[in-house]
């Protein structure tokens, strides 16, 4: 799946308040699962001395889901595709990498 396709089929699944611009309830919700992320990595150290399992990584990969699909439906309240945000960041990253 390419991010064109993952976006609009986020999109379809999107049941939050439409508005002329919502854009903080993606972003409140960004920094919520972004959170979780945080915290099974914080457990990933407290817990398990750093090993990652398998239902750990599990774990990780629905909650970074998560985190993806409100990028996503960020993008789309500021009128951005997922890939000319990713092509954007890879461009700023290129030419920081170069000037070090």
């Amino acid at each position: 799946m390419n991010f064109k396709e993952y976006q609009s089929k986020a999109s379809a699944t999107a049941l939050y308040p439409k508005r002329l611009s919502n854009l903080e309830y993606p972003t409140l919700g960004l920094a919520g699962e972004a959170g979780e992320v945080a915290n099974i990595v914080k457990k990933i150290q407290r817990d398990f001395g750093g090993a990652i399992t398998d239902g750990i990584r599990g774990k990780l990969k629905d909650e970074l889901g998560d985190v993806l699909w409100y990028i996503s439906a960020c993008a789309d309240e500021l009128g951005l595709t997922l890939e000319e945000i990713a092509q954007f960041n890879v461009e700023k990253l290129a030419a920081r990498h170069q000037r070090k």
